[in-house]
């Protein structure tokens, strides 16, 4: 921000936002196309929404799907639990929008900094340490087994009206192997109540024992995503929220890069698929490094779904798993960024 900017600022300024639109344009007429890189990588850029009417500008944007829904607006907006109707009205308003494209619904997020209300959950001293994600799920299971029903619903439904479809489940905070042995058990049990088609069942890769614990977890799940804000906060011991520390809090740290690179290895071994659905895969240079270690999904919001996808149609894959293996090398946050700020040898 630049306070009271004098005369060549503010020409500067509107030369940037000429610039800024041009791009934009340049990306828009192509951001229905295939993000492929240069040699034929594909790479499937998806989005996150977070309510009903998002899922119309996932399309618009250019999105191939949507590859987080934060189930979260369902509790948070209302006063009391909301009834199974209700969250299969939701979803089904996503669904009719996306047709058969993937939708991956995580499970209720709540908790840490998402408290809801009519809940009453005790006052929590480290609320992200605490009862949120999974947890609170399992604390509450009549509850997630109602949401749960609601998915599986929702599947049936569609799968009766038009033959197929695209919903994943995705479930938050897995840390264990036995939370996710247990979150998926409820889930089939909730299915065969309801009669439903199987879908797949993925988890977030946020917890740093769930990477250490990965090649275990890639035997189990059809899916891995990777929330890079709760991994970040979480191996790094910073609160993403802290106004003093969140500049630190950075995806680039040497330990997070591994972890990474740890987790798509231990999926790639059991033929599984690793996505990152977090702020990093929207930036560009962390982009191509996610590229280059693996992921084949970006999920990032609908807005940056047409640079993202312009991004990768101009690198080669080769040359960014090159540049992956240098990154897995260096000691420092700042080696990282320092490699991937010029990236013209990507292309």
């Amino acid at each position: 921000i630049y306070v009271s900017p004098d005369e060549a600022t503010q020409k500067n300024g509107v030369q940037w936002i000429e610039k800024w639109k041009q791009i934009r344009k340049a990306e828009n007429e192509q951001k229905h196309k295939a993000a492929e890189t240069l040699d034929g990588r594909h790479i499937d850029v998806v989005c996150n929404i977070a309510k009903p009417e998002d899922a119309k500008l996932v399309l618009e944007n250019g999105g191939e799907g949507v590859g987080l829904l934060r189930t979260e607006f369902l509790f948070e907006s209302s006063t009391a639990e909301p009834t199974v109707e209700a969250q299969c009205e939701s979803l089904k308003a996503i669904v009719e929008e996306l047709g058969s494209r993937q939708l991956i619904v995580r499970t209720a997020d709540i908790g840490g900094d998402k408290p809801v209300s009519w809940l009453h959950i005790p006052h929590e001293n480290n609320p992200f340490l605490g009862m949120r994600g999974i947890r609170l799920s399992f604390k509450y299971e009549a509850m997630f087994r109602r949401q749960l029903e609601a998915i599986y619903r929702t599947a049936l439904w569609q799968t009766e009206t038009t033959g197929s479809t695209g919903l994943h489940i995705m479930f938050p905070m897995i840390g264990r192997i036995s939370e996710w042995n247990k979150a998926r058990d409820i889930a089939e049990s909730v299915r065969l109540q309801v009669d439903a088609p199987q879908l797949p069942l993925g988890i977030m890769i946020e917890v740093p024992s769930a990477v250490m614990v990965a090649e275990d977890l890639a035997k189990e799940v059809d899916f891995f995503s990777i929330g890079s804000n709760d991994l970040t906060q979480y191996t790094m011991a910073i609160d993403r929220l802290h106004p003093d520390l969140c500049n630190e809090a950075d995806s680039y740290h040497p330990a997070l890069v591994r972890m990474i690179e740890m987790t798509v290895k231990a999926a790639r071994s059991h033929g599984k698929w690793v996505g990152v659905c977090g702020n990093a895969a929207a930036n560009p240079n962390m982009a191509t490094l996610l590229v280059g270690l693996g992921v084949t999904e970006l999920s990032v919001s609908p807005a940056d779904a047409a640079s993202v996808k312009n991004m990768i149609r101009a690198v080669n894959y080769l040359k960014l798993k090159e540049k992956a293996i240098k990154a897995l090398q260096l000691e420092s946050s700042e080696a990282v960024m320092e490699l991937y700020k010029n990236n013209d040898d990507l292309f």
